[in-house]
């Protein structure tokens, strides 16, 4: 798999549910910024190239496999992803809750393991004195740019104006002040970093991995918090 065949997967999973789906939302968000940062790096020079594509592709894989094990026999998925795949027909949580809980996951939970089977793949180490960690804090910069631009289009246009009337404001609010992509992926690798150092250890290293899945998975609760109106559980309530 490459980059293009990511962005066609993830257009396939975005047309394959309603546009209010949970996942449908992430996928869409998760395919805009690709797409951009995709577009920013031809044009901008990196120093590892083959290290940018092979995490970008590893990467989207760790949520094509959690996708698939869901469809598969729900519940199988990694427990970071539990949240949205259970919720993503959920009334009252917004599009963008939908798509910055997906992100929460992937970030959070999936970036630590793409980094590591990555570095391991290409026989690099996750120093950060490394050309790739400068590609990689490179990449920070374009992401939250194209990321921001994509969160935008949620909450702007008639269709953001529709959003803002049937879910809270403040709720929103919190939602996007809850996330900060940087801050997420500085994150990441440092969890990274210990994911490698524990790689001597099997039992530790799965202890490691299984208690940041469950504490991404209650992240990921926070951001689905139902943010809907009082108008419009009343207007559920009476099938309106």
């Amino acid at each position: 798999m490459n980059v293009p065949e990511v962005i066609d997967r993830l257009r396939a999973i975005e047309s394959g549910s309603p546009p209010a789906n949970g996942v449908a939302c992430f996928a869409r968000l998760y395919r805009e910024v690709t797409e951009g940062v995709n577009a920013e790096l031809e044009h901008r020079s990196v120093a590892d190239a083959r290290f940018i594509a092979e995490l970008d592709v590893c990467f989207a894989g760790l949520f094509f496999s959690a996708h698939d094990a869901y469809h598969h026999t729900p519940g199988s998925e990694p427990p970071a992803w539990r949240p949205l795949f259970a919720g993503q027909s959920a009334h009252g949580v917004a599009p963008l809750q939908f798509a910055l809980a997906g992100m929460n996951a992937h970030i959070n939970r999936d970036l630590p393991v793409a980094l590591v089977t990555t570095c391991r793949a290409l026989s690099l180490d996750l120093s950060e004195s490394t050309p790739e960690h400068a590609d990689f804090v490179r990449v920070n910069t374009l992401l939250a740019q194209v990321e921001q631009r994509v969160k935008r289009s949620y909450v702007t246009g008639w269709l953001g104006a529709v959003d803002r009337l049937v879910h809270r404001v403040h709720r929103i609010d919190d939602v996007v002040a809850m996330w900060d992509v940087a801050r997420a992926r500085d994150a990441a690798w440092t969890n990274a970093q210990a994911l490698w150092a524990l790689h001597g250890d099997p039992a530790l290293e799965s202890e490691f991995l299984a208690t940041l899945d469950r504490m991404v998975g209650l992240a990921s609760r926070g951001f689905l918090i139902p943010a809907d109106s009082v108008l419009q559980k009343l207007g559920r309530r009476l099938n309106l």
